[in-house]
């Protein structure tokens, strides 16, 4: 069986402890971070974002370690510098306006092409890379993976706030993102070649100058030999991190499971997929989603046991069982979002639900 190897990377938010705000200190962790945590610290695009990268591992159980381990190192270099770090895919009031964009010649490319729509990309995400056998499987699992999206993507919702308001969105951060070109569900693509055609396109075209400006929620990396999940907000909790990405490989190692047996799995147009994703992002896990097979709409829960028995076959063999099941937990408990939701509900408070926020990532990691 291919490897299949789970490669992580984490947008933290960076809060001022007096007034819970976001605040652009990055290059104080990164510098504070250099002792302990080498390269697995990275500049985002706004001063106020840390991305932190775990490096290639072999299994989902070698993912957790390394994410519990960098984390608690990262906790530990924030409280060192009177700052905390948290999950979550947008802070619940903090203003793009207020928060200044990194120094760096990608970032200035990137806002004099984009202007404002880049400037309030103030958001957090989690981006998932398994390890392909080659780039044609890697299309041909990328073509079937779109069905999954929006069922990955509901259990990860984890921002109703944006800028001080309640959005009636389980996920907004998805709906500041959409702003950006080349975002959502990938279209389909026939081979690598025909893929490979379109970004050499759009690069003679002068529409991006290389592959990495292809910001959708799926894509085969341009540079590395993996399938990037790029659609999850940031979780608040590692055991839901390590939950999504045993997924996404369990998924990953089914398709192409099903593609060495000749077999494949049912192709959905774009159009009905947005559909889904559309409804993940405003209800989460509470959402009806289409299933397609029997035209109709069924609570989330029914896709995901259906999701779940699919990739029953591999998940002994990837020894991730008990982390893909920790989605029943998430279904439980609710996602970030519906609990931030439940501590607003509760005191009013949005720097009560920073507070909340910044407990669920710290809890039981340092």
């Amino acid at each position: 069986m291919h490897k299949f190897t789970i490669g992580v990377e984490e947008e933290y938010q960076i809060i001022d402890i007096e007034s819970r705000d976001l605040v652009s200190h990055v290059s104080k962790i990164i510098e504070g971070g250099k002792a302990t945590l080498h390269e697995n610290l990275k500049h985002e695009m706004h001063e106020s974002v840390i991305e932190m990268e775990t490096g290639i591992c072999q299994n989902i159980k070698q993912a957790k370690q390394e994410l519990t381990d960098l984390r608690c190192r990262l906790i530990k270099v924030a409280h060192e510098n009177g700052l905390r770090v948290s999950g979550g895919g947008t802070h619940p009031f903090s203003n793009w306006e207020n928060n200044p964009i990194t120094k760096a010649d990608r970032y200035d490319k990137i806002v004099s092409d984009l202007g404002d729509v880049a400037r309030s990309n103030l958001i957090f995400g989690l981006h998932v890379h398994i390890g392909i056998p080659d780039r044609e499987e890697g299309i041909r699992i990328q073509n079937v993976m779109r069905y999954f999206l929006p069922h990955i993507y509901a259990l990860s919702t984890n921002s109703p706030f944006w800028i001080g308001r309640n959005t009636g969105f389980k996920s907004y951060r998805q709906e500041v993102f959409v702003k950006f070109p080349r975002t959502g569900i990938p279209s389909y693509f026939a081979s690598a070649a025909e893929f490979d055609a379109y970004i050499n396109l759009m690069i003679k075209t002068g529409t991006i100058d290389n592959a990495k400006k292809i910001w959708w929620d799926l894509r085969v990396h341009p540079f590395y030999p993996t399938i990037e999940f790029r659609i999850c907000d940031m979780p608040m909790k590692v055991e839901e991190t390590v939950c999504l990405a045993a997924i996404m490989q369990a998924l990953t190692a089914k398709i192409y499971k099903l593609h060495q047996q000749n077999l494949s799995f049912r192709s959905y147009r774009r159009l009905l997929l947005n559909e889904n994703k559309w409804r993940a992002s405003k209800d989460g896990i509470h959402a009806h989603l289409i299933d397609f097979g029997k035209e109709t709409s069924v609570p989330y829960v029914d896709l995901l046991k259906e999701l779940l028995a699919f990739i029953d076959d591999v998940v002994d063999e990837l020894d991730c069982r008990n982390e893909v099941e920790y989605a029943w937990e998430i279904m439980k408990n609710g996602t970030g979002a519906d609990r931030q939701l439940a501590v607003y509900e509760k005191t009013g408070d949005l720097k009560a639900v920073v507070d909340y926020m910044i407990a669920e990532t710290e809890t039981g990691y340092c």
